[in-house]
């Protein structure tokens, strides 16, 4: 018996491996058939003068989170400090020191994200950085520009008027808070590379409810191993799906969490986590090829997700529009991992996974788990344990992120254990 649960351990060890080399994102798979055409594009709402997102300070938990003092060079920090030679930048450079391309690890992350996007809104613009570690003293005493936390940007051509959507698309591409602060430019800062809100990526908290085939609603934090919760399948179809796992489970720690607020409900959920949405209003299903999964940080005013009615057997996902997004920071994270790779949480359908928008990917990633399961329906032992597992990540999820972060490029891959 003993043997035989070696081997199979074994064979999964090695599906990870083969799995992240040959698997691609022309993969299908998760809720719905999966989209083989670009994804419908949004309609973006610029900022206005003064306006911030999110709506909270700068320096609180909900946002890029307090200061954690000054940075000079011949600080130890100094050499955590990230040097940003991407060509699609102009880095103005005015001190002529090349502080300017200085920043955290983040703050890099999230910058070269906005100058992609930047392009593919303005072709032939670029994004341009006016200011980013400053060492000069110029700001505000607890300003994050002295730790490489923040930057002032603008467009290459300097045109003002683009600068509203400029902070749009700022909040798009992952800043912590966004600021539309001068005429001149826009103010974008990042929580530090040490916090926790940083490492935790995908979860929900634990007052969640999901629906039990067996006991009716409960919340995330009294759910185990084995039971049966409400999701939806490949085809769009409402159905009860095994809990395989908890891909992260923490009853302690603290964590920053989006709250969706739609027409008639609302969800909670990291902002690494992947939520389904749709750009506009449709009676059609998550089987109509017209749902993309995002990280739910990205979700804006007037996107839609998908709710279910779970006293309709019969009934489908249907569109539901976000009517404001808030932040909040709650104790304890609770990451469910199911056979159909969804889960129906307060009544909406979100996807089990976290860190990658590629949704066929990650449920691809994960097929070991499901297959270990369906053998160990077929054994005279109990190959798959139903106990409940420890607080922390899945070893299989560090071993598959660990792996992604070798053969996955960082546009695919958002890694929870290297930031």
């Amino acid at each position: 018996m003993a043997g035989v649960c070696g081997i199979a351990l074994q064979c999964l060890h090695i599906s990870v491996v083969i799995l992240l080399v040959v698997c691609g994102p022309t993969l299908q798979c998760g809720p719905g058939r999966a989209p083989g055409r670009r994804p419908p594009s949004r309609k973006r709402t610029p900022l206005v003068f003064q306006q911030h997102v999110p709506s909270v300070s700068e320096n609180t938990l909900g946002a890029s989170g307090p200061p954690e003092g000054k940075i000079t060079r011949n600080d130890e920090r100094f050499k955590d400090l990230a040097e940003n030679f991407n060509p699609d930048i102009i880095f103005k450079d005015h001190e002529g020191s090349g502080a300017d391309r200085r920043m955290s690890h983040r703050c890099k992350d999230k910058l070269n994200t906005l100058a992609i996007a930047v392009m593919n809104q303005w072709p032939g613009v670029k994004l341009r950085v006016v200011e980013a570690w400053d060492e000069d003293g110029i700001h505000e005493k607890n300003s994050l520009h002295y730790e490489g936390r923040a930057v002032d940007i603008t467009t290459s051509d300097r045109d003002r008027s683009k600068y509203g959507l400029l902070a749009r698309l700022a909040v798009e591409a992952g800043f912590d808070w966004v600021y539309y602060e001068s005429r001149r430019h826009i103010h974008c800062s990042v929580a530090s590379d040490s916090s926790a809100v940083v490492k935790i990526g995908g979860c929900f908290p634990g007052q969640g409810l999901v629906l039990s085939e067996r006991e009716g609603w409960k919340t995330m934090a009294s759910l185990g191993v084995g039971e049966r919760v409400l999701s939806v399948d490949s085809h769009g179809r409402r159905v009860f799906s095994p809990v395989l796992s908890f891909l992260h489970k923490d009853s302690s720690e603290q964590v920053l969490f989006y709250t969706l607020h739609l027409e008639d409900k609302k969800i909670t959920l990291t902002g690494k986590h992947l939520i389904f949405i749709h750009s506009e209003n449709s009676t059609r299903n998550l089987a109509t090829n017209n749902y993309r999964a995002v990280f739910a940080e990205k979700v804006v005013e007037g996107d839609f997700v998908y709710v279910i009615d779970s006293e309709n057997h019969n009934s489908r996902p249907s569109p539901s529009r976000v009517t404001h997004v808030s932040v909040e920071t709650l104790r304890g994270v609770y990451a469910p991992l199911t056979a159909t790779g969804t889960i129906v949480v307060d009544g909406v359908v979100a996807s089990c996974y976290a860190y990658t928008e590629n949704v066929a990917l990650a449920h691809f990633g994960f097929a070991p788990m499901r297959l270990l399961h369906d053998i160990s329906s077929y054994l005279p032992f109990d190959l798959w344990t139903q106990k409940s597992p420890a607080d922390g990540f899945h070893w299989y999820a560090r071993i598959l992120y660990s792996l992604g972060e070798i053969v996955l490029s960082d546009d695919v891959l958002y890694s929870p254990f290297s930031h």
